[in-house]
């Protein structure tokens, strides 16, 4: 399973509201467009991780994560990383800019540079 392409999705302020760090056992609640989102990935058959720095946070943040995603009707044992590798073929995340491949041109999601 190791070699199977998978798809990232970011914990705070995509799949669980976010305001503000409160420490690694809180966990905004759900977004239900985003759990539906991820429903629909595992449906399909389509390898989910949980990819949120909380991972870095060592095993109480998981264990956390773990708590949430069963009380928020999702797969408990859902991978969880703050690491990328060469099988990812998406990222979904509230702070994400996507830039067209080998060109360096934006090409979905405002920046901060469009307010400065």
């Amino acid at each position: 399973m190791t070699n199977t392409p998978w798809i990232g999705v970011d914990l705070d302020g995509t799949l669980a509201f976010f305001d503000t760090w409160r420490g690694v056992e809180h966990i905004g609640p759900p977004i239900p467009r985003m759990v539906a989102v991820v429903h629909a990935f595992l449906g399909r058959g389509i390898r989910v991780k949980i990819f949120t720095a909380r991972a870095s946070q060592g095993d109480e943040a998981i264990a956390a994560i773990r708590r949430w995603l069963k009380d928020a009707g999702l797969p408990p044992d859902l991978e969880i990383t703050d690491k990328k590798d060469y099988h990812a073929i998406e990222y979904w995340d509230d702070l994400a800019i996507s830039v067209e491949s080998n060109t360096g041109r934006r090409i979905k999601g405002a920046s901060i540079l469009d307010i400065l």
